[in-house]
């Protein structure tokens, strides 16, 4: 998944389709093996994304705290 086009609400909705399909035992073993790497490469796009995110909010909520210090004044 290319990173300006990922989008987070959709690598969870195919994570959960892997998952069913591994789940349902009915992929063939090299097809599992696919479906897992794939699994595994969105998992880790979908933590870079959320630690983003995380840090964008961290910030904006320093900035507020900052602000209200200075309010104070």
């Amino acid at each position: 998944m290319a990173k300006e086009t990922f989008k987070f609400e959709e690598a969870i909705k195919r994570l959960e389709q892997i998952v069913s399909s591994l789940e349902s035992g009915e992929v063939a073993l090299d097809e599992a093996l696919k479906l897992f790497q794939e699994g595994v490469g969105l998992v880790k796009a979908c933590d870079e994304k959320l630690k983003k995110v995380e840090e964008k909010a961290t910030k904006i909520l320093e900035g507020e705290v900052e602000k209200d210090f200075k309010e104070l004044d």
